[in-house]
C-alpha cells in the first residue's frame, strides 16, 4: 500500500481547493473581457519558467521568483488564483518534480503571497490616502516584500512544526529573496501605471490621480 500523504501535503491541498472554490464562485472569467486577457496569457507563458528555476539549480538554497503579487495587482485575486493554478500545472507537466512539489509551489509561492498582498492592499486603501506613490511603493514594492517574506515564514514554520525539513538560516534567505521579488514587482507596477494602466485591475485613475481636496 502507498504511504499516507504527509500532513503538509494534505494542508496544502485543502488550502488550494478552498481558494480555488472561492475564486471560481466569483466568476473571474468575466474580467477577461475587460482587457486582462493579455496579461493573463503573458503570465501563463512566462511564469512557469521562473517557477521551474529551482529545479535547474544545484542542490542547496533554491532561488525562487514568485510573481504572485504582481499578478494580483494585474488580475485581481479572483482571477489570479486560477491563473496561478494553471502555472503550477504547467510546472508539474514541464518539470521533473512530482505533483506534491507543484502543489507546494502553488500554495506557498503563489496563493499565500497573493492572499497576503490582498490584505496589505486592503489595509493601505483603508488607512492611507489614495496616492500614486502609495500604490506603486506601498503595494508594488514594500507590500510585495512583506507578502513574499510572510509566505516564506509560514512555509518554514509549517514544515518545521509538521515534521518537514528546513534549511539553515532559511528565514534570512527568505528575507533576501523577498526583496528581489519586491524590486521586480515595483518596477513593473510603475511601468504599467505609466504606459499600460489597463493591465492593472487594482489601479484606478479616478482614485489615484484625482487632485487633492482643498
Amino acid at each position: 500500500m502507498d504511504a499516507a500523504l504527509p500532513l503538509t501535503t494534505v494542508l496544502e491541498a485543502v488550502l488550494a481547493v478552498a481558494a480555488l472554490g472561492l475564486a471560481v464562485s466569483l466568476r473571474p472569467w468575466r474580467m477577461l473581457q475587460g482587457g486582462l486577457l493579455t496579461p493573463a496569457l503573458a503570465a501563463l507563458a512566462l511564469l512557469p519558467w521562473f517557477w521551474l528555476l529551482p529545479q535547474k539549480l544545484p542542490q542547496g538554497l533554491a532561488v525562487q521568483f514568485s510573481g504572485a503579487c504582481l499578478l494580483l495587482l494585474m488580475l485581481g485575486w479572483p482571477l489570479a488564483v486560477p491563473v496561478l493554478a494553471l502555472v503550477a500545472a504547467a510546472v508539474w507537466a514541464l518539470g521533473q518534480a512530482g505533483w506534491e512539489a507543484a502543489l507546494s509551489q502553488y500554495v506557498w509561492v503563489g496563493l499565500v503571497p497573493a492572499t497576503v498582498a490582498l490584505g496589505i492592499g486592503a489595509a493601505l486603501r483603508r488607512w492611507l490616502p489614495p496616492n500614486l506613490f502609495v500604490y506603486t511603493l506601498g503595494r508594488g514594492f514594500l507590500g510585495t516584500a512583506v507578502a513574499v517574506f510572510a509566505a516564506g515564514v509560514l512555509y518554514e514554520l509549517s514544515y518545521h512544526l509538521l515534521g518537514g525539513n528546513t534549511l539553515h538560516d532559511a528565514l534570512v534567505a527568505r528575507w533576501l529573496m523577498a526583496w528581489g521579488d519586491a524590486f521586480l514587482t515595483g518596477l513593473f507596477t510603475a511601468v504599467f501605471v505609466a504606459f499600460a494602466p489597463q493591465w492593472l485591475a487594482t489601479w484606478s485613475d479616478a482614485r489615484y490621480l484625482r487632485p487633492p481636496s482643498s
